[in-house]
């Protein structure tokens, strides 16, 4: 009986506040829904004073805390967690073992030559994409320029953040094809001259297609009650697990497609005697 009222006042209660969206309606606003969108990407009055130095994108600033928490993490894991792994893992040992572990296995499946520093790359890439994919969820404010309040955005969601990005990916792959095969391995990587477009504007389109819906809405009051938290939960979840595991997955397999180090050529005597035979 518990579970079932406990369900009977949670719909009582969206009920209620979905009808009083209904009374009280969508006020004024002093900018359109499309001056609204085009301002979420472009960002032509929502910039941010760095410092007092330079005005930035909120991408920027949502970039450099995301950096600054995971370089935070990664220093505290390593004083004063890993010194103390035992041969039976535990809960946090078992959690970080696991995360890593799945990325190295990604990365021998897909690159079975060259894949120490793939894995690295992999579980970097990752955690900088899955958590700057959520910070969006904390809702972190800041004041433009202009006195507007803004909430900072995923840093993603920023094109030249997922440019640099892309780029980035590319450029491992790059190395790859060097170690693999030395000048050829350039050859092959640079086939692929699309990749690093394909791979940003991936990022950069899923990511701003849950930042617009989120936006759009928001702008309506009286849809802002109890659709925002189901939108922009989902949403932001939905995308962090999907491209964490897109970007790293192509870049593996690339990867190891082009560090696939060159068959060595039978010798012209080895040939003869096995076609006399």
């Amino acid at each position: 009986m518990k579970p079932k009222k406990g369900l009977a006042l949670c719909l009582a209660i969206a009920a209620v506040l979905l009808i009083a969206a209904l009374l009280t309606g969508s006020p004024g606003r002093a900018e359109s829904v499309q001056e609204a969108m085009r301002d979420a990407v472009l960002h032509g009055t929502g910039q941010i004073s760095l410092l007092h130095l330079k005005n930035a994108n909120p991408g920027l600033i949502s970039a450099l805390l995301v950096t600054a928490l995971l370089l935070s993490v990664a220093a505290l894991l390593r004083v004063f967690v890993i010194p103390r792994f035992q041969y039976v893992p535990g809960r946090l040992q078992l959690v970080i073992e696991e995360a890593v572990g799945l990325f190295q296995r990604m990365a021998r499946t897909n690159s079975p030559h060259r894949n120490r520093f793939l894995g690295l790359y992999l579980f970097t890439a990752a955690c900088y994409v899955f958590v700057g994919t959520l910070f969006e969820l904390l809702g972190l404010q800041a004041v433009t320029v202009h006195g507007h309040p803004i909430t900072l955005p995923a840093p993603l969601s920023d094109v030249n953040a997922a440019i640099a990005l892309g780029c980035l990916s590319y450029l491992v792959i790059l190395s790859g094809g060097v170690a693999g095969s030395g000048a050829r391995g350039v050859g092959k990587t640079l086939k692929e001259f699309s990749l690093p477009i394909s791979m940003s504007f991936r990022l950069f389109g899923a990511l701003l297609s849950g930042l617009l819906v989120t936006e759009l809405v928001y702008y309506y009051v009286s849809l802002s009650f109890l659709l925002p938290v189901v939108v922009g939960v989902l949403f932001t979840l939905l995308h962090a697990l999907i491209q964490t595991y897109v970007l790293t997955m192509l870049t593996a397999l690339y990867y190891g497609e082009v560090s696939e180090p060159d068959q060595p050529k039978p010798k012209k005597k080895a040939a003869q005697s096995a076609a006399q035979i």
